[in-house]
């Protein structure tokens, strides 16, 4: 089946192979830095508490260092985020793609406001209701990013 990717068996060669387009690069940027922001929260929120029993005095470190992946990774979601925009023609989509759109919009701004506030934060309730906030808006705005894709 041509544009499939099917395999064929007797010369074990694939017979049709995707090419990637536009479109594949900048979704492929937005997941690939969306696992990073995300992800890295919950691998660091699984490492911290550990840290914090066997060597106390580097769970700053270590959260600075996961800085240095994590913001480079929000700007690109950023930037891949208005190449999706510029890409397709919001006032052209229906109202209910477009409310979803306001809303992963702002939920996201929340998240990158609720993680800067615990990065900063020097209370353990700005560090804690930060951290909190920012994971659950991170994955909130994951979950529209995934219903705006699917439900075109």
């Amino acid at each position: 089946m041509p544009g499939t990717g099917s395999v064929d068996r007797a010369a074990g060669t694939v017979a049709d192979v995707l090419s990637p387009t536009e479109s594949t690069v900048r979704l492929f940027l937005h997941v690939l830095a969306a696992a990073v922001w995300v992800g890295g929260q919950f691998a660091l929120a699984g490492v911290v508490p550990v840290l914090r029993r066997q060597a106390p005095e580097s769970t700053k470190a270590v959260a600075r260092a996961f800085a240095k992946l994590a913001w480079p990774a929000f700007a690109v979601l950023v930037v891949t985020g208005i190449w999706n925009l510029v890409a397709i023609d919001v006032t052209d989509t229906r109202t209910d793609y477009q409310v979803t759109l306001f809303v992963k919009i702002a939920v996201s701004m929340v998240a990158a406001t609720a993680v800067a506030v615990h990065s900063v934060g020097r209370s353990k309730v700005a560090l804690a209701l930060g951290g909190a906030i920012g994971a659950i808006a991170s994955v909130a705005a994951l979950f529209l990013g995934i219903l705006l894709h699917s439900g075109r």
